[in-house]
């Protein structure tokens, strides 16, 4: 009866014209359509070197225009002559430019502002505004190809000069030794160094060029990823890709933090409590005065993180701050600032269950004072100001009754705790601040509220210009582009308000029933559902095949109490499905029209694992899931990430929330997407998933790509994805793609 009710509810909808091919379009415009021919808005703002001036990208009738701001004279004008440039750019690059589809969306200024700089197919040239004349730069280095896994070894050849020029340290077959750069007298100061314990190339000498610390290296195996490139673009045959790649549970190097006095020839070695059992220790430096250095010693499991100092006349170490957390410390969003006075930090913790910055004594260990405190969130300091003993700061959560994750700004004064808000208004505040903090270009939006762009004062948040220029919805609306709804329902425990966002098509009809799909992606690192305005939003072209779209945080992410991130503690597989869930059951309940009987899902890494984990362990609610690129066994993915949430050592809960070992749960329909280089996640994560579902007999899709590496699918996996949602959701056939 369900069948038959909705598919006499799609007959309906095609029988007024709206064949599955016209939606396939309708999807494919989406963007095109609204977002570069209806909607006049923001790209970037940047500030302009060391002056009170901004250039900002936006779109207008016109087209892209690029525009300066001088917050001094309250101005705003165009940044160049954009059809002198276009016109002398054609002629460099023998190629006919349009002043207001310049083929490049990101500048430099020269320090007096009489030139720019800019890359049009990764070549960089300069132009002088006096008469547009453009040039290739001298300097044509390529960007380096940065892979974010590398692990350096410590034993590198280079030579550290001291600070006051005149002598050089360096490592030779493990050990320390010191030029002296006057009579080139070369000094062997450690004498325990060796080849598999060795003193590491990482040297930090003291202010006053006497001392010298670095750790005694151990280095530790390292894991490869082994890749192969099947189809390579340069030859016939394949090629294989070998990448350093720790795991979970993987040995680890260790540094033990040695302090030299060079002229005496002394060493001091510190004791690191629990030094084998570290994750890292890094972040050495040392006080102006040369009379302690401090590192950062992040405990693996991290469940503790400390501070230390290693004081030279004693020969001891101090805990400067000892974070400490029954879950989880997530070290990747600690911050620390060290006074120039040498006697006071600032610290941001969750120990009191909200993230809040603290004022510590740098000798005592004792904090000084909670400077900011509330059941709300500091997400970041963005600038502190010693002298006026003052900091700006990025929080959200602070006014009740608005989306606790927008983004607003702040200014504290250190030694009263005065609090002045910056940017007060209902919205997510995007903010870019001059070199000197005095004033900021806040564009603020939602989800459901088109850009405002200002310039502010950074004292008080007092609007001092408003550009007559103001990104424009008109069209869009005029044309059919429909407002996303933001909303809010209680989660599992009844009393928590989980958001998100709702995404109709924009020839939603309310009289009809639409299928849902959630896009998820819930990686405790952070929040993930949108909060700034975009005509475009990630699966806003999927909405307009005749489905409603969602996306949600659930429990387990970021940006909210403590206690709603600890959901995720050794449970990845929650990913607060409970939550959403129950959100999706309350938004149904206030609109009829989204059909909570047909759910789908999709994601990609941590969201891949999510997306199948979503027809494992709540096959009742979703019927139909894509995975892309997935995560489905942590102990198959990066150690830093997932030891930060799944714990050390490797216990029982990984294999818990593995989607391989509980592939045999499988129920509705499945697609896996793989892109054959992946070198975030092992690829064989998802094969290994491929393995045992075939073992378990179960049916599913599979998509191989060739040569492309962490990926949502790209424009092929896109249009497997939706032919996947039309036929399990809609109950329909695809278009017939070969023709």
């Amino acid at each position: 009866m369900r069948k038959l009710l909705l598919f006499t509810l799609l007959i309906s909808s095609f029988a007024y014209g709206q064949t599955i091919d016209s939606l396939y379009k309708q999807a494919d415009r989406f963007r095109d359509k609204y977002t570069d021919k209806y909607y006049y808005g923001l790209s970037d703002i940047k500030p302009v070197n060391e002056s009170h001036s901004f250039w900002y990208l936006t779109r207008t009738p016109k087209g892209s225009e690029f525009f300066l701001i001088n917050a001094d004279k309250k101005e705003v004008s165009p940044a160049f002559d954009q059809q002198k440039l276009a016109t002398a750019l054609a002629k460099v690059i023998n190629k006919e430019t349009d002043p207001y589809k310049l083929p490049f969306r990101t500048l430099q200024y020269s320090k007096n502002m009489d030139s720019i700089y800019f890359s049009v197919d990764e070549t960089k040239y300069t132009c002088l505004l006096a008469d547009y004349t453009i040039s290739k730069d001298k300097d044509q280095t390529p960007r380096n190809d940065y892979y974010w896994g590398g692990i350096f070894k410590e034993d590198r050849k280079d030579k550290v000069k001291s600070p006051d020029g005149k002598q050089e340290a360096y490592i030779s077959e493990g050990n320390l030794w010191v030029t002296d750069l006057a009579t080139k007298e070369n000094k062997k100061i450690s004498i325990d160094g060796s080849v598999s314990e060795y003193y590491s190339s990482n040297i930090y000498w003291s202010p006053d060029s006497k001392k010298i610390v670095c750790c005694k290296y151990r280095p530790a195996e390292t894991r490869k990823l082994l890749l192969i490139a099947s189809s390579p673009k340069d030859q016939l045959q394949p090629k294989t890709e070998e990448y350093d790649y720790p795991k979970p549970g993987d040995a680890l190097p260790i540094r033990r933090p040695v302090a030299f006095l060079v002229d005496e020839g002394k060493a001091i070695e510190f004791k690191v409590p629990d030094v084998e059992a570290q994750f890292s220790l890094d972040d050495i430096k040392w006080d102006k005065e040369s009379r302690y250095f401090t590192f950062s010693f992040n405990k693996r499991g991290h469940q503790q993180y400390v501070i230390y100092a290693g004081d030279i006349s004693t020969g001891k170490l101090r805990p400067v701050v000892d974070e400490k957390s029954q879950t989880f410390v997530y070290y990747n969003a600690l911050y620390q600032h060290w006074f120039e006075n040498g006697k006071e930090l600032l610290w941001i913790s969750e120990r009191d269950g909200w993230r809040h910055i603290y004022l510590y004594d740098v000798f005592t260990g004792m904090v000084k004072k909670q400077l900011t405190k509330g059941e709300w969130v500091v997400k970041s300091v963005v600038n502190v100001d010693e002298k006026k003993r003052t900091l700006i700061f990025k929080a959200c959560g602070m006014d009740k009754g608005e989306d606790p994750y927008l983004e607003k700004y702040y200014s504290l004064n250190i030694d009263n705790g005065k609090i002045q808000p910056l940017t007060p208004e209902n919205a997510n505040h995007n903010v870019t601040f001059s070199s000197d903090y005095t004033y900021f270009v806040d564009s603020y939006s939602r989800v459901d509220l088109s850009p405002t762009l200002v310039v502010r004062s950074a004292t008080d948040g007092k609007v001092i210009l408003k550009p007559q220029q103001q990104p424009d919805i008109t069209k869009a609306v005029e044309a059919g582009w429909r407002m996303p709804e933001v909303f809010s329902a209680k989660g599992r425990d009844g009393q928590t308000d989980i958001w998100g966002v709702i995404i109709r098509p924009s020839d939603f009809d309310p009289t009809k029933k639409y299928p849902v799909i959630e896009y998820i992606y819930a990686g405790p690192h952070d929040s993930h559902v949108p909060k700034s305005f975009a005509i475009s939003q990630r699966c806003s072209e999927l909405a307009e095949l005749g489905f409603i779209t969602v996306m949600i945080d659930g429990m387990g992410t970021a940006n909210r109490s403590k206690a709603f991130h600890d959901v995720c503690w050794k449970n990845l597989k929650d990913a607060g499905f409970p939550d959403r869930i129950a959100w999706m059951k309350a938004a149904a309940a206030k609109y009829p029209e989204m059909d909570v009987e047909h759910v789908g899902i999709y994601g990609a890494s941590a969201g891949g694992q999510n997306a199948m984990g979503a027809l494992l362990f709540h096959p009742g609610f979703y019927k139909v899931g894509v995975a892309a690129c997935g995560c489905h066994d942590n102990r198959m993915d990066k150690i830093w990430w997932n030891e930060q949430w799944m714990g050390y050592p490797v216990g029982k809960e990984y294999e818990e929330c593995s989607n391989v070992v509980n592939a045999k749960l499988l129920q509705g329909n499945l697609m896996l997407i793989l892109g054959e280089l992946d070198n975030n996640v092992d690829p064989s994560s998802t094969l290994q998933v491929v393995d045992e579902l075939i073992k378990q007999n179960k049916e599913f899709e599979f998509v191989m790509l060739p040569g492309v590496r962490h990926t949502l699918g790209g424009d092929y996996g896109e249009r497997k994805r939706r032919d996947f949602f039309v036929k399990h959701l809609l109950g329909i056939e695809a278009p017939v793609w070969n023709k």
